[in-house]
């Protein structure tokens, strides 16, 4: 077997459970330029295929495979949308990786140590007009599960941490439904 057949293997077998499984997980993004401090924002994630619930920033976002709904508790507002594919690679960022694979140059390597190997995928665009450098995604060995996903874009960084990483059986709730005094802009054509 090839080594290009095997990171493809690898990848989309990632990719695969992805579609057919519901992750579920904590994480941190670290955003980084070269003239500022890191800043990092926790939150939480849920997604099974495209469909994701996420909640960062003060904001519960959730994404059912045809509207994109996101909610203030500070406003109390719940706008809905029908979001384009660009503003679902932007939002989700296992979607963007999906996107790049067939345009960019794709390396892997295994990393061993504390707790368990990885393999390490980087996926460089053959065009830099896409806008990124590289898209770099940590897999655990064991189980496929994603670790960690960077994209560099010139001088910003951006790293995303998974806490504790799972596939779930409950079926989740990828809609928010507003309360009966919550303003909903509905956005959708």
């Amino acid at each position: 077997m090839t080594l290009l057949s095997v990171i493809l293997t690898v990848l989309s077998t990632f990719l695969s459970n992805l579609e057919t499984k519901t992750l579920q997980s904590d994480f941190t993004i670290t955003v980084a330029e070269e003239i500022n401090a890191p800043m990092n924002y926790p939150g939480t994630l849920t997604m099974t295929g495209p469909c994701f619930r996420l909640e960062m920033f003060s904001v519960d976002a959730a994404y059912d495979g045809k509207t994109l709904y996101m909610y203030s508790p500070e406003t109390d507002e719940l706008t809905l949308s029908n979001p384009t594919e660009q503003e679902l690679l932007d939002a989700n960022p296992f979607l963007y990786a999906k996107a790049l694979v067939n345009v960019c140059n794709i390396t892997e390597r295994t990393v061993t140590g504390n707790p368990s190997p990885v393999t390490v995928i980087t996926l460089t665009p053959k065009d830099q007009s896409i806008g990124i450098n590289r898209f770099v995604l940590r897999v655990r060995n064991s189980d496929l599960m994603p670790m960690q996903i960077e994209i560099k874009e010139g001088k910003k960084s951006s790293i995303l941490k998974m806490k504790n990483p799972k596939f779930v059986t409950t079926k989740p709730v990828y809609t928010i439904t507003p309360d009966k005094d919550t303003y909903v802009n509905d956005m959708r054509l």
